[in-house]
Order: structure tokens, then C-alpha cells, then sequence
């Protein structure tokens, strides 16, 4: 197998190597110009374009072509077309043309639109991004693209992902310039790792709540859970072996890059992490493995669950956001120099960073909000809803020296003057990993450890590098007016890390002391996504997106509404689901139980014996099982009290539905525990985590 991945890697993909192949030189060329610099590409040379890649298709058993997009929901979208057209003689012939390339017209009016659009507007076109590569997934050509209405607002994830990309873009070669480099271009790269659980198909079958809502709505702690903690690095069970093998080689074959498979902390879960891409690609990948995960899962009888916390009692799942920023030039700009002049642009860069999430906190908790992962954040396997970033001791200290004017004092490290303060030479992966930081500095990157599994990464990233913008261009502002560069870049350092040391956290996210001290520093806690959420349009956020070209105020507001709607409806489907199948599996059964326990009482009586055991649990589980009605019925009182108004709605779901939800569950999966395991309507823990 081995000795086929170079030849087999990227062999769905018409990359760089099939168009430099396949191309005239005047027009490969044309097309490698508006892949590196975003400039426009001629309709001619498209339809050149767009008649090799259709052969190119066609030689690898396509025969449909597709405009690939990132609709609003957070998964991808696809409308397929045939190659074929009509001849007057009543025969085909097969022809894809440059205009069917560029662009699409796919029926808008069932896309998640926030306000933007009315129902009966039902135009929306797509627009071929020709920086992600296209490639062929189940015999169809698929055309990475933008989605936008007919009026313009954009309805997708991955336009304003490209437009902060420019951003940052910008704003770092502004300031690389400051410092004697000449740069086209900078990119922010993503390397996200893909956490997710496996369970076996036939057990998936017989849980309605995983196939409506992807988690376990009711369920016991079995005897064992993750406590002996031998499940995470643990030798791979030969079944799962045999899905991540099938799994890479599809990955592979659509040019990504999977690297590192391993089993998780919790049993059944398991994670893929790919070599770093710059962040639309990423974004582009992380969606096709996501769904490729449920195409191979399924082939080897299992179900691929991606939601943030299937199981209660063990671990959720998240997907850590691993960000950096390059140059065209192959630079990483988060790499501690071994130069002062080096030193003193790491740190600039550095403080951009410490800034950007500060400001943005919010921003940043809202890039990671759903129902399912306000389950994941703070519980003990993720960090917590605070923002905070963790940048090692040493880094910590360095940062000290800069604020306080002290010199800098490690044992055995040469200090270098680099214009702001003595400061050591920085190595990379100079901190231990803090695996209770939302925000961590690993050596040469952040790894954002909030999103959840099931999340399209293009949100983070959209305000991750606004965010960075927005601190690179009021620095390029105020020093490219410098008349001393070297002294205003000390003051500059000082004055910003000093003014945003508050986000700095080394300590222990998960201790009760944190959260007294976070709100002594003015951090925000919120700790739910409709908490979050109704931040996502306050003056200052709106101003950043707008100075920025990112989004507009009503693209704002069609987001802030679709991600409260979407919590909403996820907490009514589960709300609906729980009492499904209260009344319908779990009541019955334990009524069902009791009854055979009476009878056995009474059969006992009748010939003289005793049954004084069964007696009392006869009694027990019947008035476990009349609680359990009152709770029911508690429920869906609380389900029928909601209101229209989707802000005021997520609100009380947070408040009432979801906390009557919990008391139902806890009463029913102490029942669980009383009931024969032949008498349960459903498969339990026991067997949904450690099958065989």
C-alpha cells in the first residue's frame, strides 16, 4: 500500500501537477496568477480551463460536474449536472464550458439566510474559487465555490473566510514592510484535528435519539467508563484499523494530507489530525473528511458520530483549531527568531495576537457556540467558555520583563538586545501543553482548542484573522508615522501587552478559582451559546467586520439569527426526541418490568412464599416510574411554554427546556440501572461503547 501513496496521493485532484500537464503554457500561467495573487481570470482562458478539466474528469470515470459550496448550515452543498448535451441528431457529446465553471445558478430559497432574503427569492449563484483546487468525489466533478443571493449578500462560510484571508493578508505585509521585507502575500494556515466515536451500526439502529439529535439523550454510566484511562494512545482494535486505513487512502486520494490517527481519551473515540493548509483549503478538507468519515464508517459497520458530547460521563469531542500565519516566502511569523531583528518581529506579531483575542473574546466564543458543545466546553476534557490564552512560562516571563522595564533572566540562555528589552532567544516548543487553555502558544502556532467536533472551521478562522487584521493595521498605522521605527516599536510592545496582559492565563482552567478571577480581570464568561450570541452585533464587532470588508451589518445579523435559530430547533428536536421516547420506550418498559416483578409476587404468594424482595422493588420502580410520568409531563409543559421570538426563545430553552430535559434523564438512567437489561428498550452504554 505503501509503496502506492505517492501515487495515489491527490490522483482525484486536478492540482497543480494534472494543470501544468494538461494546460497551454499562456494559460497556466494566467490561472497559477489568480491562484497567488486573487486576480481576475479571462472567460477565454476559463473555458480552456474548463474543457481540460472535464476531459481530465471524464478519463476518471465522471460524468457529472457540481459547484461545491459551504451553505449557512455548516455542512456542504452540491447540485449535480451532467456533461452531456444535445446534438440534432439525437446523439450527445460531452462539454463543460468556461462559464459553467465560473459560475452556477443553484435554487437559494431552502438555504439558512438569517433575514437576508425573502422566501419566494429563490436565486442564488455560485462562483468558482479557483485557489481550492477541484476534484472528483463519487464519479463527480466538484467545483469548490462561493455562495451569494441575487441580490449580492453572501449566504456561505467560505466567502468571508477569503475576505479575512485578504485581510490579514494586507495589514501583515504592511507591517513586514516596516521592517525591510518585501511580501506579496501572507496566508494564515490550519491544521485542524478531527475528533470523533465510532459505534456499531445495529446498536445505532435501535437509539432514536442518536439518529435525530447524534447523542445519547438518555444512558447510564456503565461499570466501566475512561477512569483507567487505557483507551487513550491504546493499541487499535483490528475493525478500527481497518476503517482508518480504508479512511486514509480516500483521503489521500483527494489530496489531503492525513497524518496522525490515534485512539482518544474516551472509549470508541478516536481522532485524525492533516498537515498543516492555508485556511480555505483547510476549511475545504476538514468538510470532505467529515463526510468521508460517515461514508467509510458505514462500510465497515459502524456510524461515525461528530457531535461534540454523544455520551455523558466521558469525554466529548472537539476539533483543535492549530493556526499560524506564513509568508509567500515560506516564513512562519510566529516562530521565535534567533536574531534581535527576528525577536522583535516575532513579538510584534506576538502582540497583535494577545491583542486580537482580547478585544474579540466574544467573537472567538461565538465562532465555537451550538447546543452541542455548550455540553463539551468546561467539562473536564475541554476548556472552558472563558477566553483566555496560555503562552508558557518563559513567554510569560519575557512579557513581564517587557511591561515591568526589568531585564530578562533565564538560566543558561544568551540574551539580545533587540531595541524593546533584554530578551533570550525563544526556541520553539519552549512551554509544556495546557490542555485547559482555549488558547494555547505551542512553539510556532495557537492551538484553539474551543470548536467542536461537528464545526465548520471557516467560522473560527473568519474571526480569528479579522481580528489579527484589525491589530496589524492599527500597528502599521501608528508606526509606519514613526520617525524612530525602533523606539516606537518598543513603546508600542510595552504599551499593549501591558494594556492586554489580562487574557493571559498559565494556570488551571478548570479550577473554581478561576472563574472569580477571570471576572476580576474583566474576561468574559458565557457559558451558554444564547449568552454568546447576542454579542455577535455589538457596535464594536459590527465596526471591525465593516473597516475590514468582511461582513456587512446585515450579513452580521443574518448569522447571529441562524446560529440562535439553529439552537433553538436543536433543543426542540431533542426535547421532542427525550419525550418520544419516554412515553413510548422507557415508561412502558419499566411499567413493563414492574408488572413481571408483581407477578412473580403473586405467583410466590399463591404457593405459600414469600417474595418480600420483589415486593419492595415492585414498589420502588413504581413510584420511581409515577415520578418519572410527572416529570414527562413537566417537560413538555416546559416545551409548550416557549416563545416565537428566537432570542427570547434560546433564552428560556437554556433556562427551563433543557434543565427539564436533565431532570427526566437523571431519573430515567437511574431507572435504567433497576430494570433487567433484557426488559431496556435500548442499547445501553455498556454496548454502545465497548462493542466487540
Amino acid at each position: 500500500m505503501m509503496k502506492k501513496v505517492p501515487e495515489l496521493f491527490g490522483s482525484m485532484v486536478f492540482n497543480e501537477a494534472v494543470m501544468k500537464e494538461r494546460l497551454p503554457k499562456d494559460t497556466y500561467k494566467a490561472l497559477k496568477c489568480t491562484i497567488r495573487q486573487g486576480t481576475a481570470l479571462d472567460a477565454q482562458i476559463a473555458g480552456v480551463v474548463a474543457n481540460a478539466m472535464k476531459d481530465w474528469a471524464i478519463e476518471k470515470g465522471a460524468t457529472h460536474f457540481t459547484h461545491w459550496f459551504q451553505p449557512m448550515t455548516g455542512i456542504t452543498a452540491e447540485k449535480h449536472d451532467s456533461f452531456i448535451s444535445p446534438c440534432s441528431d439525437g446523439t450527445v457529446i460531452m462539454e463543460f464550458s468556461g462559464k459553467e465553471l465560473i459560475k452556477g445558478e443553484p435554487d437559494a430559497s431552502s438555504f439558512p439566510s438569517g433575514g437576508l432574503r425573502a422566501t419566494f427569492e429563490a436565486r442564488g449563484y455560485t462562483a468558482w474559487d479557483p485557489t481550492s483546487y477541484a476534484f472528483i468525489k463519487d464519479d463527480t466533478l466538484c467545483i469548490p465555490t462561493a455562495f451569494c443571493s441575487y441580490t449580492g449578500e453572501i449566504l456561505d462560510k467560505k466567502t468571508p473566510l477569503l475576505r479575512s484571508m485578504e485581510a490579514i493578508s494586507k495589514q501583515a505585509c504592511r507591517v513586514l514592510r516596516l521592517f525591510g521585507k518585501d511580501v506579496a502575500r501572507v496566508t494564515t494556515t490550519v491544521g485542524p484535528e478531527q475528533e470523533y466515536f465510532l459505534i456499531d451500526k445495529e446498536d445505532y439502529k435501535k437509539r432514536p435519539d442518536l439518529i435525530l439529535t447524534g447523542r445519547t439523550l438518555f444512558g447510564a454510566m456503565p461499570p466501566k467508563g475512561q477512569e483507567l484511562e487505557d483507551h487513550y494512545f491504546g493499541t487499535i482494535r483490528p475493525r478500527v484499523k481497518a476503517f482508518m486505513e480504508d479512511l486514509d487512502e480516500e483521503l489521500w486520494k483527494l489530496g489531503i494530507c492525513a497524518k496522525t490517527e490515534h485512539n482518544e481519551v474516551a472509549p470508541c473515540q478516536h481522532e485524525m489530525a492533516p498537515i498543516f493548509a492555508t485556511a480555505n483549503i483547510a476549511t475545504d478538507h476538514n468538510q470532505l473528511s467529515m463526510e468521508i468519515m460517515k461514508k467509510v464508517a458505514d462500510r465497515h459497520g459502524f456510524v461515525c458520530l461528530l457531535h461534540e458530547k454523544p455520551f455523558d460521563g466521558v469525554n466529548g469531542s472537539g476539533k483543535h483549531n492549530n493556526w499560524s500565519i506564513s509568508t509567500d516566502k515560506g516564513e512562519n511569523l510566529l516562530d521565535p527568531g534567533v536574531t534581535p531583528a527576528q525577536n522583535a518581529q516575532f513579538l510584534l506579531f506576538l502582540t497583535a495576537v494577545i491583542k486580537a483575542v482580547d478585544d474579540y473574546q466574544d467573537l472567538l466564543r461565538i465562532s465555537v457556540a451550538s447546543a452541542g458543545n455548550d455540553h463539551r466546553l468546561g467539562a473536564n476534557e475541554a476548556p472552558p467558555a472563558i477566553v483566555s490564552m496560555y503562552v508558557g512560562d518563559e513567554l510569560a516571563g519575557v512579557i513581564d520583563s517587557l511591561v515591568s522595564g526589568a531585564d530578562y533572566k533565564a538560566a543558561g540562555k544568551r540574551s539580545m538586545d533587540i531595541g524593546v528589552s533584554v530578551l533570550p532567544t525563544i526556541p520553539q516548543d519552549n512551554s509544556d501543553r495546557n490542555r485547559t487553555s482555549p488558547f494555547a502558544f505551542t512553539g510556532n502556532k495557537f492551538e484553539f482548542r474551543m470548536p467542536g467536533s461537528s464545526f465548520n472551521i471557516a467560522c473560527t478562522n473568519i474571526m480569528l484573522n479579522t481580528a489579527v487584521a484589525d491589530s496589524l493595521m492599527a500597528f502599521a498605522d501608528e508606526l509606519e508615522k514613526a520617525e524612530d521605527f525602533d523606539a516606537a516599536l518598543a513603546s508600542l510592545i510595552k504599551r499593549e501587552l501591558s494594556a492586554h496582559q489580562r487574557i493571559l492565563f498559565n494556570g488551571n482552567g478548570y479550577s473554581a478559582e478561576w472563574p472569580i478571577e477571570a471576572e476580576k480581570r474583566g474576561l468574559l464568561n458565557l457559558r451558554s451559546t444564547p449568552e454568546a450570541v447576542v454579542h455577535y452585533t455589538d457596535e464594536k464587532n459590527v465596526a471591525l467586520f465593516a473597516r475590514h470588508g468582511v461582513y456587512t451589518l446585515s450579513e452580521m445579523k443574518s448569522r447571529q439569527e441562524i446560529t440562535m435559530e439553529e439552537y433553538v430547533k436543536v433543543i426542540n428536536i431533542e426535547a421532542l426526541t427525550s419525550l418520544d421516547m419516554l412515553k413510548k420506550q422507557i415508561i412502558p418498559a419499566c411499567i413493563g418490568y414492574s408488572k413481571e416483578l408483581a407477578e412473580t409476587v403473586a405467583v410466590k404468594k399463591s404457593i405459600g412464599v414469600s417474595a418480600p424482595v420483589e415486593a419492595a422493588k415492585v414498589q420502588e420502580l413504581t413510584d420511581m416510574t409515577a415520578e418519572l410520568c410527572g416529570l414527562t409531563d413537566a417537560l413538555e409543559a416546559a416545551l409548550a411554554g416557549a416563545t416565537e421570538d428566537v432570542t427570547a426563545c434560546g433564552m428560556y430553552d437554556h433556562e427551563t427546556v433543557i434543565p427539564a430535559m436533565e431532570a427526566a434523564r437523571k431519573l430515567a438512567d437511574a431507572l435504567e440501572l433497576k430494570v433487567a437489561k433484557k426488559a431496556w428498550p435500548v442499547p445501553t452504554y455498556a454496548d454502545l461503547l465497548f462493542y466487540v
